[in-house]
């Protein structure tokens, strides 16, 4: 389609996302550069599988051009100049079906703004949360967040309003907020691309949690992986302390509270609250048992409301536009959207933010456009390394909590990542209990020596003869492994470990060599 651009000098928009780094972004900028060409580096909107993504402003709207690499460059600024076609037009951005059918309440401003400008971030509403929170005071702010009906979006789900009364009503002269980034769950990159592409969103939830519950210093806890979003959050918040946000005086309510961003200790198993306190506070990342809770005794033996980061970022959409219009989305006691991940074989990868009630195939089908290999679909897995694969038959189930709860399933972190009918489960399962080997803390005997004797156990059922007596043992013994992993772990990385195992076993037996039974109840 013929793209023309504004009046010269030339201005468009390129993401600086880590995911559009990756495949060139940097490169396509300073060939843009060099012609002269005004680059507003911003956020993704995640239609990862276009990047690098260029944008450009027309007097109908953003037109949208990519995949680009730098030696598209010249004849692309020359399409530009003429109002001819060129071959990488998209057309107009909102009119794409993959972003015209999502609901986007916590990505609203992706791609739009610049992620380090916070006079961009007030001119798109930014702010205005923060200073309704301040209006309405603490115990005000966290009945709107118990009345919104949001829950924790790292993957327990527990209500975030009531963790938050909790703090709030301990008796304590200091008290804590802890934001966990340590994203690590395979095919997840949300909390990522928010801290990348909207960091003063993060840091506007965080300052209204600390506000709410009485808090003077709140902690953002980094996954190391992630250099680009440490960078730009530490940059961010530095610039909310020079502009007010931050500091001795929160935009002039006489409240007080710092931001401090932690690099964290590259251990999956830190992403675990208590082991992620563990280490915040200098110490080997072990599980800590509970009670007491963290709400009661967290950081340093303080009250302390610990959320992730989409959680803390959802919150000023709801003091901006009212519990009741967040709690209007979504489905039975899922309320509000959840930022899907699309990954793994998937020809269309990339974030989804829809309310919950959507389904599993929709979203691999219709945004995602099936496999990238082109080939069937054979499993998805559903909530990171320790989700379980989610059967055909509850693909067309509403994706929510409860649902999925019912039939053994977890949404966790809404990440899905997807394989084609080459992948073996048996491999996969092997991994999971590889996975779990590699990251347990070591505290727990169930999680410890379970995850290495699973491993054992998959190696010996695979390579029993077919039928025997001895796979049959097998398949029992870890089956009971399983039982006592998933009852008797101290935490989820053990007790969570068994969903793909069994899900991988129970739906595709042949893969490990065995004929199929009737699925566990």
């Amino acid at each position: 389609m013929p793209v023309s651009a504004s009046p010269q000098p030339l201005r468009v928009f390129l993401p600086r996302d880590s995911a559009a780094l990756a495949v060139g972004a940097d490169a396509v900028a300073q060939a843009l550069q060099d012609q002269g060409v005004d680059v507003v580096r911003t956020s993704s909107r995640g239609l990862f599988w276009l990047e690098p993504l260029l944008e450009v402003d027309t007097p109908d709207g953003r037109i949208g051009l990519g995949p680009l690499t730098a030696q598209d460059v010249p004849g692309l600024l020359q399409a530009l100049r003429d109002g001819t076609p060129h071959p990488l037009a998209l057309g107009r951005m909102d009119d794409l079906p993959f972003l015209a059918r999502q609901q986007r309440l916590l990505f609203a401003h992706a791609g739009l703004t610049d992620p380090l400008s916070l006079s961009d971030y007030e001119a798109h509403g930014g702010g205005a949360g923060l200073r309704r929170a301040i209006e309405l005071g603490g115990e005000a702010v966290v009945q709107q967040v118990l009345d919104s009906g949001l829950r924790g979006r790292g993957g327990a789900a527990f209500p975030a309003g009531i963790k938050w009364r909790t703090v709030r009503q301990a008796d304590s002269a200091q008290k804590y907020v802890v934001c966990n980034a340590d994203e690590g769950d395979s095919g997840t990159f949300s909390d990522r691309m928010t801290m990348e592409g909207d960091p003063f969103l993060l840091i506007e939830g965080l300052l209204i949690a600390a506000l709410a519950v009485g808090a003077s210093q709140a902690w953002v806890y980094v996954r190391s992986e992630y250099p680009h979003a440490i960078a730009t959050l530490s940059e961010a918040v530095a610039m909310a302390r020079q502009a007010g946000w931050v500091g001795a005086d929160v935009l002039g309510s006489g409240q007080s509270v710092d931001i401090v961003v932690r690099k964290a200790a590259g251990s999956y198993v830190c992403g675990e609250e208590t082991a992620l306190l563990e280490s915040l506070e200098g110490r080997r990342g072990l599980v800590r048992a509970k009670p007491p809770l963290p709400a009661l005794s967290g950081l340093f033996g303080q009250p302390t409301v610990i959320n992730n980061v989409v959680t803390l970022a959802s919150v000023p959409w709801i003091l901006a536009y009212g519990a009741q219009a967040y709690s209007a989305v979504g489905l039975g006691r899922s309320r509000g959207t959840l930022p899907f991940q699309l990954a793994g074989n998937i020809a269309r990868g990339g974030l989804v933010e829809l309310g919950f009630g959507v389904t599993l195939r929709e979203l691999v089908f219709d945004f995602g456009g099936g496999t990238r290999s082109g080939r069937p679909v054979k499993a998805i897995q559903v909530g990171g390394p320790l989700g379980a694969y989610v059967p055909e038959s509850a693909w067309d189930t509403p994706l929510d909590y409860e649902a999925y709860a019912a039939l053994g399933l977890t949404v966790g972190h809404g990440g899905i990542v997807v394989h084609d009918d080459t992948a073996n489960l048996a491999d996969l399962a092997a991994y999971a209990m590889q996975f779990c080997a590699l990251e347990s803390c070591g505290k727990c005997t169930p999680c410890r020596i379970g995850s290495t004797r699973g491993v054992e156990v998959i190696a010996r059922l695979r390579g029993a003869a077919p039928g025997s007596t001895a796979q049959q043992a097998q398949r029992e013994l870890l089956n009971d492994l399983c039982d006592t992993m998933q009852h008797g772990s101290l935490c989820a990385m053990g007790g969570m470990t068994p969903f793909p195992v069994r899900s991988a076993l129970d739906l595709y037996p042949a893969d490990f060599g065995l004929a199929p039974q009737p699925a566990r109840t």
